[in-house]
């Protein structure tokens, strides 16, 4: 069962990471009811979110190229370039500290503190709130290369409250997104590039801390399996999110997280 467990826990990584309906919420709550104490560890975790983390590289390696390309013609400027190639780097930048400052000092005890099915039911409620006043009052008429650092500042700080959950990181930060005034697609694609320092950070973080773990043959197998299947589904996830997006709103998802939360609060609450 481990393995079919394994496929699964991917596949649900995959799809919550990237929709704006928290992943570790969902993983939070399927572990309530596929019992493994394998995959019910940081280690699966980990090579969970390495499996997204490659599927989002793979996807935008277009764009993370001329993310690296910017980043070393600007190296040594003093003055902001007018190039939005240029400017993006320095972008990704400012609006990844908010989050890596508070991963790094605060991640284990969040982990410990709200890994639990009570905490998830509010930031779903709350964040399907959020999309809904995003889609009412947001423009969603910027292109992303009108965003500046005031703008990736704030979305940075929105992306901090996603190490809760149940609140989801590309949702936070694609409701910031939109009540700046950015188009949903536009809004997405940032918001899944601004993850990647994030997502690297914590996995490369994670992977130092169980690398010394003495796992089987058949553990490893598990775990590989998680990742591949997260990177799979993940890619087509990305995919196919962005171009939803550009025709329809995320009161969808509002929906999905307030149908959730209700069920949560009739099984475990009542």
């Amino acid at each position: 069962m481990d393995y079919i467990y394994s496929i699964v826990l991917g596949a649900v990584q995959a799809i919550t990471e990237f929709l704006p309906i928290s992943s570790s919420g969902h993983l939070i709550i399927f572990h309530q009811f596929l019992k493994s104490p394998l995959l019910d560890s940081a280690a699966f975790d980990v090579m969970l979110h390495a499996g997204t983390l490659l599927a989002a590289l793979i996807y935008f390696w277009p764009e993370i190229k001329k993310i690296f390309i910017g980043f070393f013609q600007t190296i040594g400027r003093f003055k902001i370039s007018t190039d939005f190639n240029q400017q993006l780097p320095w972008l990704l930048i400012v609006g990844s500290v908010p989050a890596a400052l508070v991963g790094y000092f605060f991640n284990d005890f969040i982990e410990q503190a709200f890994r639990s099915i009570h905490w998830i039911i509010i930031p779903l409620i709350a964040g399907g709130l959020l999309f809904i006043l995003a889609e009412k009052f947001g423009l969603k008429k910027r292109n992303l290369d009108s965003m500046n650092f005031l703008d990736t500042l704030l979305i940075g700080l929105a992306q901090v409250l996603a190490f809760i959950p149940g609140t989801s990181r590309s949702g936070i930060t694609i409701t910031a997104a939109l009540g700046s005034g950015f188009k949903r697609a536009d809004a997405a694609k940032f918001s899944f590039l601004l993850s990647l320092p994030v997502i690297a950070g914590a996995t490369i973080q994670k992977i130092t801390q169980v690398a010394s773990g003495d796992f089987s043959a058949h553990s490893l197998f598990v775990f590989i399996l998680g990742a591949v299947t997260s990177a799979g589904v993940g890619y087509v996830v990305i995919k196919y999110f962005i171009h939803f997006l550009e025709r329809h709103s995320l009161t969808v998802f509002a929906v999905y997280r307030f149908i959730l939360a209700a069920i949560l609060i009739a099984i475990f609450l009542v």
